[in-house]
């Protein structure tokens, strides 16, 4: 922890350094205004604000032949990307879907506020409304726009946040582990091997990542499922969903959507909130329901 808060210190400190910077790579408070203004120019700009807002439900099943019985149906409420102070309309369409969900959990991968520095009030005063329409037990990662000085604050709302630790999860006479990690994106401190090291031999167990690019790591730990988010799908797409920008590294085939790796299953959301500008293209924002199924009971 005392790691991370060092990096964020010299992430702040660097970003004051480069508001002369115009075109600093981590100086985004010019970059909005002229994108904004290219799509304004183009005119698709107002379309892709009311793209943004559109977010929708996705299901996913997935079946697994180590599933613990009582876990055979056992639905998982996964949000990602959801930069509660910037992506107004998106949270209201997200509150909407959440009050009629069934699911047996609510997981988050990280990125709850939009900027990268500054205060973290504003978005820790909207994810109490998110809050108060989910239901328990809720369980997350942070991001890499997440400042770990959130942490109480998200604790203090319901949520377990998982720093490279597990936590058992029980059903009936069954128990499945999940583990979470901090951001292995920008800040570099998820760790794994941590995270899994409580898991006993042979249990069924699922990892959170705010980012996919762990992939390889997480299929050695032994992890079934990885859930995660952070790429928002590319968020400004070609025709066909391909992305501009992924802002990731690994395959194509991992930003969005469900994915393999060996003999672990996973999940990137295109999230339900947007990053630098609110606008988005042939990439619908998303939340998840993720049922999970015994291989031998799936239809």
């Amino acid at each position: 922890m005392a790691r991370r808060l060092a990096l964020e210190k010299r992430h702040e400190d660097e970003i004051s350094r480069s508001r002369l910077h115009f075109l600093h790579r981590d100086n985004w408070f010019a970059h909005p205004h002229v994108i904004k203004a290219a799509l304004i120019l183009t005119g698709l700009y107002w379309r892709g604000r009311r793209n943004a807002g559109d977010v929708i439900l996705r299901r996913n099943v997935i079946a697994f032949p180590g599933l613990p019985p009582a876990f055979h149906g056992f639905t998982i409420l996964h949000l990602s990307d959801l930069h509660v102070d910037a992506s107004g309309s998106a949270l209201q369409r997200v509150l909407q879907l959440v009050d009629d969900l069934h699911y047996d959990i609510c997981c988050l991968t990280g990125d709850y506020r939009a900027a990268t520095t500054g205060s973290c009030e504003p978005a820790l005063h909207l994810m109490e409304n998110l809050i108060a329409h989910v239901k328990q037990p809720l369980f997350a990662v942070p991001g890499n726009h997440d400042s770990l000085m959130m942490i109480h604050g998200l604790e203090k709302l319901g949520i377990r946040m998982l720093l490279n630790e597990s936590v058992a999860v029980q059903r009936s006479e069954d128990r499945i582990f999940l583990a979470g990690i901090d951001d292995p994106h920008f800040f570099r401190t998820g760790d794994i091997t941590r995270a899994a090291a409580r898991i006993p031999a042979g249990e069924f167990s699922l990892l959170l990542s705010h980012t996919p690019e762990v992939y390889e790591l997480a299929e050695r730990a032994g992890f079934e499922l990885m859930l995660s988010g952070h790429t928002h799908g590319g968020q400004i797409c070609l025709p066909g969903s391909i992305p501009v920008i992924l802002d990731a590294e690994l395959p194509h085939g991992f930003g969005a959507g469900a994915w393999r790796h060996g003999a672990m299953h996973g999940y990137t959301s295109t999230g339900a909130g947007t990053s630098i500008v609110p606008v988005r293209f042939n990439c619908p924002p998303e939340i998840t329901l993720h049922e999970l199924q015994r291989a031998s009971a799936a239809p």
